[in-house]
């Protein structure tokens, strides 16, 4: 029995480890997938995150006490004194992200906090200071000022308050929030949830029928080679299509309640129509690349397990590009690069959902995506007409 047993091993082993693919995509692509995948996180979260060193933050103050003044004169920033009518003025120009953060100090500050007795159960004074969550200079120097005042607050044995009270110092709006969150999210999310709806219908559609021995009742019809092809790609991408659109508005209405609620400040009813219109747009043209590159390594393969196998390496292709837009502002894209496909749809996708998109851009890029699923729709027409690749055992 036990050698039985050792001798079915062997043979498993042997047929695992002769088929080099199955080895890569089975033992070295996963590791391989996350090691690429987290290290570009990685990467993209510390730039998302990352300010200038040389940048110069506007920042404004009222009733700057004159011990203060050296402190915040040493952080990089632009100290303007405001009047109390002003503050309204720049809480509106933090919001419209013109303003990094204000300060505001009570009258007479110093003296009220040598005053201040803990016993007397009064309210403490309160230093304000606003910024906008959203951008990142602003928390920096906001952080910054905190940090003073929190080592100046703690030599004082604690004699004043940051922040008390719950009115809201985040100028940040709800449209800022929900932007910032689904952009830096979703794009990823879609790109995936369109590739597991591709990848599970058209191998089994292309190599499948192969496997079967359909694909030559097909091919001996009078049917055209481009029919069929077309047939294909346009009946799996609206399979696919339809799956992507369950998992996206799935995603779109889960969020909100898992980022917190409405007090998180996220919130899906911040895109409009032409939103959602755009961003059919670009995921129905993405979908047909998709599934059309899909049908074409398919259609090498000679069994719904090769194909699986072939179509892995753009797996990886797809997951990396879906992260590329954690490495720059989407405005900062020059429009040469919305001809490439995939790279466009992502970037058209963060610019929609943070709100910075361009018309040009999504202009470009449908019908590139287009052109492109036509280039390879027509490439598998040609495949079809070979019989040395749909024959091939």
């Amino acid at each position: 029995m036990k050698k039985d047993m050792l001798t079915i091993i062997r043979k498993e082993f042997a047929r695992f480890f002769k088929d080099k693919r199955m080895v890569f995509t089975t033992v070295l692509m996963p590791g391989l997938l996350i090691y690429l995948i987290y290290t570009f996180m990685g990467k993209g979260m510390a730039q998302e995150f990352m300010t200038d060193d040389a940048y110069v933050a506007k920042a404004y103050v009222q009733n700057l006490p004159e011990e203060f003044s050296p402190m915040l004169e040493s952080l990089s920033a632009e100290w303007t004194e405001i009047e109390a009518g002003e503050t309204e003025e720049i809480k509106m120009l933090l919001q419209e992200k013109k303003a990094d953060v204000m300060v505001v100090f009570p009258k007479d500050f110093v003296a009220k906090v040598e005053a201040y007795d803990v016993a007397q159960g009064s309210a403490a004074p309160n230093v304000e200071i606003y910024y906008n969550s959203t951008e990142s200079e602003s928390v920096k120097i906001s952080n910054l000022v905190m940090d003073i005042l929190d080592s100046y607050e703690a030599s004082m044995a604690n004699k004043f308050d940051i922040n008390a009270g719950e009115a809201s110092y985040d100028m940040a709006s709800e449209k800022d929030v929900t932007g910032q969150l689904y952009a830096m999210l979703l794009p990823m999310l879609l790109m995936t949830f369109m590739y597991s709806g591709c990848i599970a219908v058209a191998p089994e559609s292309i190599a499948g029928e192969k496997e079967r021995g359909t694909i030559a009742t097909l091919l001996v019809t009078p049917m055209k080679r481009s029919s069929l092809a077309m047939g294909k790609i346009v009946s799996l991408s609206c399979i696919a299509l339809l799956s992507g659109i369950s998992s996206f508005a799935g995603t779109m209405l889960s969020l909100p309640t898992l980022m917190g609620g409405e007090e998180s400040g996220v919130n899906a009813g911040v895109y409009v129509l032409s939103d959602y219109l755009l961003l059919l747009g670009i995921i129905l043209s993405t979908v047909l690349v998709m599934v059309s590159a899909i049908s074409v390594v398919s259609a090498f393969a000679k069994s719904i397990k090769e194909a699986g196998t072939a179509v892995s390496p753009l797996m990886i292709i797809v997951m990396l590009v879906s992260l590329t837009p954690m490495f720059g502002g989407n405005e900062a894209k020059s429009l040469s690069m919305f001809f490439i496909p995939i790279y466009n749809s992502v970037q058209c996708m963060h610019g929609i959902f943070a709100f910075t998109y361009e018309p040009m851009q999504v202009l470009i890029t449908i019908p590139v995506n287009l052109i492109c699923a036509g280039l390879l729709a027509w490439g598998l027409t040609r495949l079809f007409g070979s019989e040395k690749v749909m024959f091939s055992r």
